[in-house]
């Protein structure tokens, strides 16, 4: 995408990024729905409605300054609140509901990749052009969050994952690290640390992907 303007770049990821963090953490909280917690829908959560999940900084500033400075798109929207404690099966349960988020990801990969299928069906330039663009990001941004999310660390969902695979104590011990979770997540990507560890799983999926798709 490197041909197109700033402008043109904020035009074709502004759906798939905002879509990709909205439709995110309504899977936790429907989830969490389905296994006890109706803490979500008592606040309007469950919603596909952007107005309602947008964090200012998460899906606005920081997704426009890597787009202009990078190129590349990452943000997140506020968190969908989880009460563990009503869920029926709380560590089991909360499992899951971390899964949720990156599969919604994954599925919406999915589901852009086939977007970009019918724009290759349609073969009309001023129309399959820029539907592939939007594809292409809709495909990139879901791979980075779910891949992202996967990652063992508090508060990323594969932290939810890997606390409930260990054992009663290690996940405890294990939980009390959340408090460092994010300053290990900013100390990564300053040394460009995330984009090693995710370079290799990413661009294998994007080559899955994008032969869904038939772009290869």
């Amino acid at each position: 995408m490197d041909e197109l303007t700033l402008i043109q770049k904020v035009v074709v990821w502004v759906v798939p990024v905002i879509f990709a963090i909205t439709v995110h953490e309504v899977a936790h909280g429907w989830v969490a729905k389905y296994y006890g917690d109706n803490t979500a829908w008592m606040l309007g959560r469950l919603t596909l409605n952007p107005l309602k999940h947008i964090d200012p900084v998460g899906t606005i500033l920081v997704p426009c300054l890597m787009l202009a400075f990078t190129g590349f798109v990452f943000g997140w929207a506020k968190p969908v609140p989880v009460n563990v404690r009503n869920l029926r099966n709380p560590k089991h349960d909360m499992a899951v509901v971390a899964l949720a988020g990156p599969v919604a990801n994954l599925l919406m990969a999915i589901g852009w990749s086939l977007f970009i299928r019918v724009a290759l069906l349609i073969n009309i330039t001023e129309y399959s052009v820029p539907m592939i663009y939007v594809g292409i990001a809709g495909i990139m941004i879901n791979l980075v969050l779910g891949l992202l999310n996967l990652l063992p660390i508090p508060p990323l969902d594969g932290s939810r994952i890997l606390s409930w695979a260990l054992p009663g104590r290690w996940s405890y011990y294990y939980n009390q690290f959340e408090q460092y979770g994010f300053y290990l997540l900013v100390l990564l990507l300053m040394t460009n640390s995330l984009g090693i560890i995710l370079g290799y799983p990413l661009n294998l999926a994007k080559n899955l992907f994008f032969t869904l798709a038939g772009l290869q």
